[in-house]
């Protein structure tokens, strides 16, 4: 019996999920990638003896991983080895004012009644709300579709909503337990990653800490592109064809289905399409106005969570004062969040984070050597030039070498840069945003753009614009449900639509 064929654009962590998610079903899934290599935002590339993950360094939630490899039979150190680090980061808050976060709950007890007596009874309060909540939200909410209300209509699951402080700020949540500036600063850290500010973001996310304190920051030896490679082979194991270096240019849609997708150079017929591309940009670029659900306006009116400014340095040394994970806080990050959220500017003394893998991994540098990755967030949508990138190079560099008490610059040996015009470039993003979607109150599930069209009968859509949000995990799980969505409607191989030119000769 014919399977039903599925293209899914885009070959990102929710691309893969997806893919392998769906032709574990019995479906005939063909990947297509813009890129010359797999990962979306999570690609890698090497230079001079460097190896440099391009996007996502942070591996939290391993429980998520693992429950997606589980899935097909697998676990995650069959593709990759993980190591807990300790400290889990650093963070810098001025000169000689340096706090390691250690891995150790007591440890970690006994650092915060250090700074504000009473706090580490308060801790194990907070962190027991933050537990319910990474159970009810990490195993229940995010993977529900968001594509009805009555998904949210069981008792049960409106009283834990309600237990979940979804409609109180996390900035008012956190200032419940403590008072102490630098404890604050700590908590308010790990929400960063969903793109608002503290007093936008519902206090729900205070699962975030729960699992940045007790489920602990890992990291997979050789990089984070190593997911990715465990993800493919998988998705290769599962039967899932990947094509590369294959931007679409367009989607055939006909009596309301898509017929095709259209490459430079291909056209591939299916029965479904999912993608993992910009939402923004399938939506604006590679449909048909008429097939388009949300308009310019919505689209404008959405907040979007930062860009960011990289560097990828390597030197010709080791460096001192620096662990894995840093966090540069020695700015005031006030001004620095409104010139990204309030009024969108390139910011005035931006706080900064600097990934130093090799501490950890001596693979991804020369020997005697030290791989640097800088990261400034930024507003989207900002003018980017390469005299701009240049002024916060130094900037950054100039704080770094003051406050890690050591020359770097002279050192340097490769240097690299991204920024927005690149994350256009590569990813086709939406202002150039580097995280997709903020995670505010009016942003939330129902509320984000839906992840299958309202107007083509069989395009879904999965990744960091839609449910569950962004961040890498987040990606992972979306993959996972948009593939359930498909099989409800698409099933394999009883299918209930089959486009007559997927049996073609020559159809993918």
């Amino acid at each position: 019996m014919t399977q039903t064929k599925v293209i899914v654009i885009g070959s990102g962590f929710s691309g893969v999920s997806a893919a392998t998610s769906l032709a574990d079903k019995g479906y005939s899934v063909t990947v297509l990638e813009k890129n010359s290599t797999p990962g979306g935002r999570a690609r890698s590339f090497s230079a001079q003896g460097f190896t440099f993950d391009m996007g996502p360094s942070w591996y939290w939630m391993p429980d998520v991983f693992e429950s997606y490899f589980n899935k097909f039979g697998k676990r995650s150190s069959d593709y990759y080895n993980l190591k807990r680090l300790d400290p889990s980061y650093t963070v810098a808050f001025g000169e000689d004012d340096f706090v390691d976060i250690p891995a150790s709950l007591d440890k970690l007890r006994t650092l915060f009644e250090s700074l504000e007596k009473g706090s580490a009874a308060k801790l194990d309060a907070f962190l027991e709300q933050a537990a319910y909540k990474y159970e009810v939200g990490i195993n229940q909410l995010v993977y529900k579709p968001g594509r009805s209300l009555t998904e949210f209509m069981s008792l049960k699951l409106l009283f834990d909503v309600l237990r979940m402080d979804v409609f109180q700020s996390f900035h008012k949540h956190i200032r419940r337990f403590f008072s102490h500036g630098k404890i604050i600063k700590l908590m308010e850290f790990p929400i960063l990653f969903l793109g608002a500010l503290p007093e936008n973001t519902p206090a729900l996310y205070s699962l975030m800490n729960y699992a940045d304190i007790i489920l602990g920051t890992w990291y997979p030896m050789g990089g984070m592109y190593k997911i990715v490679e465990g993800m493919v082979q998988l998705a290769e194991e599962k039967g899932v064809t990947f094509l590369y270096n294959q931007d679409v240019k367009g989607i055939d849609v006909e009596d309301g289905q898509v017929s095709s997708v259209i490459t430079a150079t291909d056209t591939f017929y299916t029965d479904v399409v999912v993608a993992s591309a910009d939402y923004h940009h399938v939506e604006k670029e590679l449909l048909p106005p008429s097939y388009q659900s949300y308009s310019d306006s919505y689209w404008e009116n959405r907040v979007m969570a930062p860009s960011s400014l990289l560097f990828y340095i390597g030197v010709n040394k080791r460096l001192k004062n620096l662990q894995h994970h840093n966090l540069f806080f020695d700015e005031d990050f006030g001004p620095h969040a409104r010139e990204i959220y309030t009024h969108p500017k390139w910011p005035t003394k931006p706080l900064f984070y600097v990934c130093a893998p090799s501490v950890t991994d001596p693979t991804v540098a020369p020997e005697g050597c030290e791989n640097l990755f800088l990261l400034i967030p930024v507003a989207p949508g900002l003018q980017d030039t390469e005299e701009q990138r240049e002024k916060y190079y130094n900037l950054v560099m100039d704080r770094l070498e003051r406050l890690t008490k050591q020359e770097i610059r002279s050192a340097v040996i490769y240097k690299r840069s991204y920024a927005h015009q690149d994350f256009i470039s590569d990813y086709n993003a939406f202002k150039g945003n580097a995280y997709g979607l903020a995670n505010t109150l009016k942003q939330t599930a129902l509320l984000k753009p839906r992840l299958k069209s309202n107007k083509v009968k069989n395009l879904f859509y999965t990744g960091q614009l839609t449910v569950p949000g962004p961040g890498v995990p987040p990606s992972l799980i979306s993959g996972q449900v948009v593939a359930k969505e498909v099989e409800k409607e698409f099933k394999a191989p009883d299918k209930i639509y089959i486009n007559p030119k997927t049996q073609m000769h020559g159809a993918v």
